[in-house]
Protein backbone atom coordinates (compact mmCIF):
# COMPACT_ATOMS: atom_id res chain seq x y z
CA UNK A 1 0.00 0.00 0.00
CA UNK A 2 1.12 3.54 -0.72
CA UNK A 3 1.00 6.44 1.71
CA UNK A 4 0.51 10.07 0.70
CA UNK A 5 1.80 12.53 3.29
CA UNK A 6 0.69 16.16 3.11
CA UNK A 7 3.69 18.30 4.09
CA UNK A 8 3.35 21.44 1.94
CA UNK A 9 2.11 24.01 4.46
CA UNK A 10 4.01 26.58 6.46
CA UNK A 11 2.03 26.12 9.67
CA UNK A 12 0.99 29.71 10.39
CA UNK A 13 -0.09 28.94 13.96
CA UNK A 14 3.49 27.81 14.61
CA UNK A 15 4.97 31.21 13.81
CA UNK A 16 7.59 32.46 14.44
CA UNK A 17 9.17 28.97 14.50
CA UNK A 18 8.20 28.43 10.85
CA UNK A 19 9.80 31.59 9.53
CA UNK A 20 12.71 29.56 8.07
CA UNK A 21 11.38 25.98 8.03
CA UNK A 22 8.14 24.14 7.31
CA UNK A 23 6.07 23.08 10.28
CA UNK A 24 6.72 19.36 9.72
CA UNK A 25 10.46 19.93 10.24
CA UNK A 26 10.06 21.31 13.77
CA UNK A 27 11.80 18.97 16.21
CA UNK A 28 10.56 16.49 18.76
CA UNK A 29 13.45 14.86 20.59
CA UNK A 30 15.88 16.56 18.17
CA UNK A 31 14.26 14.96 15.09
CA UNK A 32 11.63 16.50 12.79
CA UNK A 33 8.05 15.63 13.71
CA UNK A 34 7.66 14.24 10.20
CA UNK A 35 10.51 11.77 10.81
CA UNK A 36 8.57 10.23 13.71
CA UNK A 37 5.50 9.83 11.49
CA UNK A 38 7.54 8.29 8.67
CA UNK A 39 9.10 5.82 11.11
CA UNK A 40 5.64 4.72 12.25
CA UNK A 41 4.40 4.38 8.66
CA UNK A 42 7.38 2.24 7.66
CA UNK A 43 7.04 0.07 10.77
CA UNK A 44 3.40 -0.55 9.78
CA UNK A 45 4.61 -2.17 6.55
CA UNK A 46 4.38 0.64 3.99
CA UNK A 47 7.39 0.93 1.71
CA UNK A 48 6.25 3.58 -0.79
CA UNK A 49 5.66 7.17 0.32
CA UNK A 50 4.53 10.13 -1.72
CA UNK A 51 5.26 13.44 -0.03
CA UNK A 52 3.36 16.54 -1.11
CA UNK A 53 5.74 19.42 -0.39
CA UNK A 54 5.74 23.16 -0.93
CA UNK A 55 6.83 25.73 1.65
CA UNK A 56 10.47 25.15 2.58
CA UNK A 57 10.43 21.90 0.63
CA UNK A 58 14.21 21.66 0.19
CA UNK A 59 14.69 20.96 3.88
CA UNK A 60 12.27 18.01 3.62
CA UNK A 61 13.88 16.65 0.47
CA UNK A 62 17.36 16.96 2.00
CA UNK A 63 16.43 15.19 5.22
CA UNK A 64 14.50 12.25 3.74
CA UNK A 65 16.04 11.91 0.27
CA UNK A 66 14.65 9.08 -1.83
CA UNK A 67 14.21 6.83 1.20
CA UNK A 68 16.91 4.35 0.21
CA UNK A 69 18.65 4.64 3.58
CA UNK A 70 15.40 3.49 5.20
CA UNK A 71 14.80 0.71 2.67
CA UNK A 72 11.77 2.47 1.20
CA UNK A 73 10.83 4.60 -1.79
CA UNK A 74 9.99 8.28 -1.33
CA UNK A 75 8.74 10.39 -4.21
CA UNK A 76 7.84 14.07 -4.10
CA UNK A 77 5.26 16.29 -5.74
CA UNK A 78 5.20 20.05 -5.25
CA UNK A 79 2.12 22.08 -4.39
CA UNK A 80 3.40 25.41 -5.66
CA UNK A 81 0.65 27.44 -4.03
CA UNK A 82 -0.94 26.18 -0.83
CA UNK A 83 -4.57 26.25 -1.95
CA UNK A 84 -5.94 23.68 0.48
CA UNK A 85 -5.91 19.99 1.35
CA UNK A 86 -8.04 18.92 -1.62
CA UNK A 87 -5.60 20.57 -4.00
CA UNK A 88 -2.64 19.08 -2.11
CA UNK A 89 -3.94 15.53 -2.43
CA UNK A 90 -4.93 16.08 -6.05
CA UNK A 91 -1.31 16.89 -6.94
CA UNK A 92 -0.43 13.26 -6.11
CA UNK A 93 -3.10 11.60 -8.28
CA UNK A 94 -0.71 10.57 -11.08
CA UNK A 95 1.46 8.66 -8.60
CA UNK A 96 -1.33 6.75 -6.84
CA UNK A 97 -2.42 3.42 -8.28
CA UNK A 98 -4.75 1.68 -5.81
CA UNK A 99 -5.75 1.88 -2.16
CA UNK A 100 -3.62 4.32 -0.20
CA UNK A 101 -3.27 6.04 3.15
CA UNK A 102 -3.35 9.80 3.33
CA UNK A 103 -1.86 11.42 6.43
CA UNK A 104 -1.36 15.01 7.49
CA UNK A 105 2.34 15.41 8.20
CA UNK A 106 1.91 17.44 11.38
CA UNK A 107 0.73 14.79 13.82
CA UNK A 108 1.98 11.93 15.95
CA UNK A 109 0.46 8.52 15.24
CA UNK A 110 1.51 5.07 16.39
CA UNK A 111 2.41 2.15 14.18
CA UNK A 112 -0.50 0.20 15.68
CA UNK A 113 -3.02 2.89 14.73
CA UNK A 114 -1.65 3.11 11.20
CA UNK A 115 -1.78 -0.66 10.73
CA UNK A 116 -5.35 -0.79 12.05
CA UNK A 117 -6.45 1.97 9.66
CA UNK A 118 -4.81 0.10 6.78
CA UNK A 119 -6.97 -2.94 7.60
CA UNK A 120 -10.23 -1.00 7.06
CA UNK A 121 -12.14 -0.81 3.80
CA UNK A 122 -11.93 2.53 1.96
CA UNK A 123 -13.17 5.15 2.39
CA UNK A 124 -12.30 5.43 6.09
CA UNK A 125 -11.45 8.40 8.28
CA UNK A 126 -9.38 8.40 11.45
CA UNK A 127 -11.24 10.08 14.31
CA UNK A 128 -10.20 11.04 17.81
CA UNK A 129 -11.44 13.06 20.79
CA UNK A 130 -10.17 16.40 22.01
CA UNK A 131 -10.94 19.05 24.59
CA UNK A 132 -10.65 21.70 21.83
CA UNK A 133 -13.20 20.52 19.23
CA UNK A 134 -13.74 24.08 18.00
CA UNK A 135 -10.24 23.95 16.46
CA UNK A 136 -11.04 20.95 14.25
CA UNK A 137 -13.61 19.36 11.99
CA UNK A 138 -16.24 17.91 14.31
CA UNK A 139 -17.53 14.48 13.33
CA UNK A 140 -20.90 12.88 14.07
CA UNK A 141 -21.38 9.15 13.71
CA UNK A 142 -24.03 6.44 13.82
CA UNK A 143 -22.42 3.15 14.64
CA UNK A 144 -19.20 3.08 12.62
CA UNK A 145 -20.58 5.39 9.89
CA UNK A 146 -19.76 9.08 9.66
CA UNK A 147 -23.01 11.03 9.37
CA UNK A 148 -21.70 14.59 9.50
CA UNK A 149 -18.58 16.74 9.39
CA UNK A 150 -18.51 20.41 10.36
CA UNK A 151 -15.33 22.46 10.10
CA UNK A 152 -14.24 24.52 13.13
CA UNK A 153 -17.69 25.24 14.53
CA UNK A 154 -18.01 27.87 17.26
CA UNK A 155 -20.59 25.61 18.89
CA UNK A 156 -19.33 22.07 18.23
CA UNK A 157 -21.83 19.24 18.60
CA UNK A 158 -19.36 16.99 20.39
CA UNK A 159 -15.68 16.31 20.98
CA UNK A 160 -15.18 13.68 18.24
CA UNK A 161 -13.02 15.19 15.52
CA UNK A 162 -11.42 14.45 12.16
CA UNK A 163 -7.81 13.49 12.90
CA UNK A 164 -6.39 13.98 9.39
CA UNK A 165 -5.73 10.29 8.63
CA UNK A 166 -7.61 8.52 5.83
CA UNK A 167 -7.79 5.34 3.80
CA UNK A 168 -8.85 6.03 0.22
CA UNK A 169 -8.79 4.46 -3.21
CA UNK A 170 -8.49 6.26 -6.54
CA UNK A 171 -12.22 7.02 -6.46
CA UNK A 172 -11.44 10.07 -4.34
CA UNK A 173 -9.81 11.96 -7.21
CA UNK A 174 -12.94 12.62 -9.34
CA UNK A 175 -14.54 14.03 -6.18
CA UNK A 176 -11.58 16.35 -5.60
CA UNK A 177 -12.05 17.83 -9.07
CA UNK A 178 -15.53 19.02 -8.08
CA UNK A 179 -14.49 20.83 -4.90
CA UNK A 180 -15.15 24.58 -4.86
CA UNK A 181 -13.40 27.20 -2.77
CA UNK A 182 -14.65 27.25 0.81
CA UNK A 183 -15.55 30.33 2.84
CA UNK A 184 -11.90 30.35 3.93
CA UNK A 185 -10.82 30.56 0.29
CA UNK A 186 -9.38 27.04 0.22
CA UNK A 187 -10.06 23.82 -1.67
CA UNK A 188 -10.78 21.57 1.29
CA UNK A 189 -10.62 17.79 1.32
CA UNK A 190 -13.50 17.63 3.77
CA UNK A 191 -15.84 19.03 1.10
CA UNK A 192 -15.08 16.01 -1.09
CA UNK A 193 -15.99 13.70 1.78
CA UNK A 194 -19.59 14.97 1.64
CA UNK A 195 -20.28 12.53 -1.20
CA UNK A 196 -19.17 9.56 0.88
CA UNK A 197 -21.12 10.80 3.91
CA UNK A 198 -24.23 11.24 1.79
CA UNK A 199 -24.13 7.67 0.49
CA UNK A 200 -23.28 6.30 3.94
CA UNK A 201 -19.97 4.73 2.89
CA UNK A 202 -17.49 6.67 5.05
CA UNK A 203 -16.49 4.83 8.21
CA UNK A 204 -14.91 6.41 11.28
CA UNK A 205 -11.92 4.59 12.72
CA UNK A 206 -11.00 5.53 16.29
CA UNK A 207 -7.30 6.30 16.77
CA UNK A 208 -5.80 5.56 20.17
CA UNK A 209 -2.55 7.51 20.10
CA UNK A 210 -3.20 10.49 17.85
CA UNK A 211 -1.57 13.76 18.89
CA UNK A 212 -2.03 16.97 16.96
CA UNK A 213 0.77 19.54 16.77
CA UNK A 214 -1.08 22.74 15.99
CA UNK A 215 0.58 25.29 18.28
CA UNK A 216 4.16 25.80 19.48
CA UNK A 217 3.35 24.65 23.02
CA UNK A 218 2.10 21.33 21.60
CA UNK A 219 5.76 20.64 20.82
CA UNK A 220 6.52 20.71 24.54
CA UNK A 221 3.89 18.08 25.33
CA UNK A 222 5.02 15.86 22.44
CA UNK A 223 8.65 16.27 23.46
CA UNK A 224 7.85 15.30 27.05
CA UNK A 225 6.08 12.16 25.84
CA UNK A 226 8.84 11.15 23.43
CA UNK A 227 11.70 11.69 25.88
CA UNK A 228 9.98 9.52 28.47
CA UNK A 229 10.79 6.52 26.25
CA UNK A 230 14.38 7.22 25.14
CA UNK A 231 17.40 5.15 26.10
CA UNK A 232 20.57 6.43 27.76
CA UNK A 233 23.37 7.00 25.24
CA UNK A 234 26.78 8.64 25.66
CA UNK A 235 28.64 9.35 22.44
CA UNK A 236 30.33 12.47 23.80
CA UNK A 237 32.72 13.39 26.60
CA UNK A 238 31.48 13.61 30.19
CA UNK A 239 34.04 15.11 32.55
CA UNK A 240 34.54 14.08 36.17
CA UNK A 241 32.16 15.79 38.56
CA UNK A 242 29.15 15.59 36.24
CA UNK A 243 25.94 14.04 37.62
CA UNK A 244 23.62 12.27 35.17
CA UNK A 245 20.41 11.31 36.93
CA UNK A 246 17.83 9.36 34.96
CA UNK A 247 17.91 8.81 31.21
CA UNK A 248 20.28 11.13 29.37
CA UNK A 249 21.33 10.92 25.71
CA UNK A 250 24.55 12.71 24.72
CA UNK A 251 25.45 13.19 21.07
CA UNK A 252 28.77 12.75 19.31
CA UNK A 253 31.30 15.52 19.85
CA UNK A 254 29.43 17.00 22.81
CA UNK A 255 31.34 17.90 26.00
CA UNK A 256 29.62 17.97 29.40
CA UNK A 257 31.86 19.99 31.72
CA UNK A 258 32.49 19.40 35.41
CA UNK A 259 29.89 20.47 37.95
CA UNK A 260 26.96 20.04 35.58
CA UNK A 261 23.85 18.29 36.92
CA UNK A 262 21.41 16.75 34.43
CA UNK A 263 18.05 15.25 35.36
CA UNK A 264 16.63 13.01 32.69
CA UNK A 265 14.92 12.43 30.52
CA UNK A 266 17.11 14.75 28.52
CA UNK A 267 18.57 14.63 25.01
CA UNK A 268 21.60 16.62 23.88
CA UNK A 269 22.61 16.74 20.23
CA UNK A 270 26.01 16.69 18.53
CA UNK A 271 28.89 19.12 19.09
CA UNK A 272 27.36 20.90 22.09
CA UNK A 273 29.17 22.47 25.07
CA UNK A 274 27.36 22.06 28.36
CA UNK A 275 28.59 23.65 31.59
CA UNK A 276 30.53 23.97 33.70
CA UNK A 277 27.98 24.04 36.51
CA UNK A 278 24.89 23.94 34.30
CA UNK A 279 21.60 22.47 35.52
CA UNK A 280 19.41 20.72 32.95
CA UNK A 281 16.04 19.56 34.21
CA UNK A 282 13.70 16.92 32.82
CA UNK A 283 12.21 16.87 29.31
CA UNK A 284 14.81 19.25 27.89
CA UNK A 285 16.00 18.74 24.30
CA UNK A 286 19.11 20.56 23.08
CA UNK A 287 19.84 20.63 19.37
CA UNK A 288 23.20 20.25 17.62
CA UNK A 289 25.87 22.89 18.13
CA UNK A 290 24.34 24.55 21.20
CA UNK A 291 26.18 26.08 24.15
CA UNK A 292 24.67 25.99 27.63
CA UNK A 293 27.17 27.55 29.96
CA UNK A 294 28.05 28.35 33.56
CA UNK A 295 25.19 28.65 36.07
CA UNK A 296 22.48 28.18 33.42
CA UNK A 297 19.26 26.35 34.29
CA UNK A 298 16.98 24.90 31.61
CA UNK A 299 13.71 23.22 32.47
CA UNK A 300 11.39 21.37 30.03
CA UNK A 301 12.72 23.40 27.13
CA UNK A 302 13.47 22.82 23.44
CA UNK A 303 16.56 24.52 22.01
CA UNK A 304 17.01 24.36 18.25
CA UNK A 305 20.47 24.10 16.73
CA UNK A 306 23.32 26.55 17.31
CA UNK A 307 21.63 28.53 20.09
CA UNK A 308 23.82 29.93 22.87
CA UNK A 309 22.75 30.30 26.50
CA UNK A 310 26.20 31.10 27.93
CA UNK A 311 25.92 32.11 31.60
CA UNK A 312 23.61 32.95 34.49
CA UNK A 313 20.39 32.32 32.57
CA UNK A 314 17.09 30.61 33.37
CA UNK A 315 14.68 29.31 30.72
CA UNK A 316 11.58 27.32 31.65
CA UNK A 317 8.97 25.55 29.50
CA UNK A 318 9.95 27.32 26.28
CA UNK A 319 10.65 26.63 22.62
CA UNK A 320 13.71 28.52 21.36
CA UNK A 321 14.64 28.78 17.68
CA UNK A 322 18.05 28.34 16.10
CA UNK A 323 21.02 30.74 16.23
CA UNK A 324 19.75 32.68 19.25
CA UNK A 325 21.99 34.22 21.90
CA UNK A 326 21.07 35.04 25.49
CA UNK A 327 23.02 37.78 27.26
CA UNK A 328 24.25 37.07 30.77
CA UNK A 329 21.53 37.23 33.39
CA UNK A 330 18.61 36.99 30.97
CA UNK A 331 15.66 35.03 32.39
CA UNK A 332 12.55 33.53 30.79
CA UNK A 333 9.75 33.17 33.36
CA UNK A 334 7.18 30.39 33.10
CA UNK A 335 4.54 30.96 35.80
CA UNK A 336 1.93 33.65 36.33
CA UNK A 337 1.61 35.04 39.85
CA UNK A 338 -2.14 34.29 39.81
CA UNK A 339 -1.42 30.70 38.71
CA UNK A 340 -3.87 30.93 35.80
CA UNK A 341 -3.10 29.17 32.50
CA UNK A 342 -0.67 31.16 30.37
CA UNK A 343 -1.83 32.82 27.16
CA UNK A 344 0.48 33.29 24.17
CA UNK A 345 -0.50 35.66 21.39
CA UNK A 346 -3.97 35.92 22.91
CA UNK A 347 -4.48 32.14 22.77
CA UNK A 348 -4.82 30.06 25.91
CA UNK A 349 -2.08 27.44 26.00
CA UNK A 350 -3.83 25.39 28.66
CA UNK A 351 -0.51 25.18 30.50
CA UNK A 352 0.12 26.44 34.02
CA UNK A 353 3.85 26.43 33.26
CA UNK A 354 4.62 28.12 29.96
CA UNK A 355 7.58 30.31 29.12
CA UNK A 356 8.21 31.88 25.72
CA UNK A 357 8.13 31.03 22.03
CA UNK A 358 11.22 32.55 20.43
CA UNK A 359 12.03 32.54 16.72
CA UNK A 360 15.40 32.15 14.99
CA UNK A 361 18.31 34.55 15.34
CA UNK A 362 17.02 36.46 18.39
CA UNK A 363 19.74 38.33 20.33
CA UNK A 364 19.31 39.39 23.96
CA UNK A 365 21.46 41.87 25.82
CA UNK A 366 22.39 41.29 29.45
CA UNK A 367 19.83 41.11 32.26
CA UNK A 368 16.70 40.93 30.11
CA UNK A 369 13.44 39.57 31.53
CA UNK A 370 10.91 37.65 29.40
CA UNK A 371 7.40 37.23 30.81
CA UNK A 372 5.33 34.02 30.51
CA UNK A 373 3.58 33.66 27.15
CA UNK A 374 5.84 36.04 25.23
CA UNK A 375 6.09 35.37 21.49
CA UNK A 376 9.27 36.83 20.01
CA UNK A 377 9.66 36.90 16.25
CA UNK A 378 12.74 35.89 14.29
CA UNK A 379 15.61 38.35 13.99
CA UNK A 380 14.58 40.41 17.02
CA UNK A 381 17.29 42.34 18.87
CA UNK A 382 16.64 43.07 22.56
CA UNK A 383 18.62 45.78 24.36
CA UNK A 384 20.10 45.14 27.81
CA UNK A 385 17.81 45.38 30.86
CA UNK A 386 14.64 45.12 28.73
CA UNK A 387 11.32 43.60 29.84
CA UNK A 388 9.79 41.55 27.02
CA UNK A 389 6.12 40.57 27.01
CA UNK A 390 3.29 40.03 24.54
CA UNK A 391 3.98 39.55 20.83
CA UNK A 392 7.12 41.03 19.24
CA UNK A 393 7.14 41.09 15.44
CA UNK A 394 10.00 39.76 13.31
CA UNK A 395 13.14 41.89 13.04
CA UNK A 396 12.07 44.35 15.76
CA UNK A 397 14.83 46.25 17.54
CA UNK A 398 13.83 46.74 21.19
CA UNK A 399 15.56 49.69 22.89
Amino acid sequence: MQCVVLAAGEGKRMRPLTAHRPKVMLPIGNRPMLAHLVDAVVAAGISELIMVVGYGEQSIRSWFGNGADRGISIRYVSQRRQKGTADALNTAKDLVSDRFLMLNGDMILSTEDIAALMAEQPPAMGVSTTDRPEDYGVVTTKGDRVTGLEEKSREPRGNLINAGAYLFDTGIFPLLEKVQHSSRGELELTDALGHYIGEGSLTGHHLRTWRDLGHPWDLLAANESYLSGIEAVNNGTVEEGVVLKGTVSVGEGTVIKSGTYIEGPCIIGKDCRIGPHAYLRGSTAIGDGCHVGHAVELKNTILLENTKVPHFNYIGDSVIGSDCNFGAGTKVANLRHDHNPVKAGGVTTGRMKMGAIIGDGVKFGINCAVNPGAVIGSGVSVAPHTLVEGVIEDNTRMR
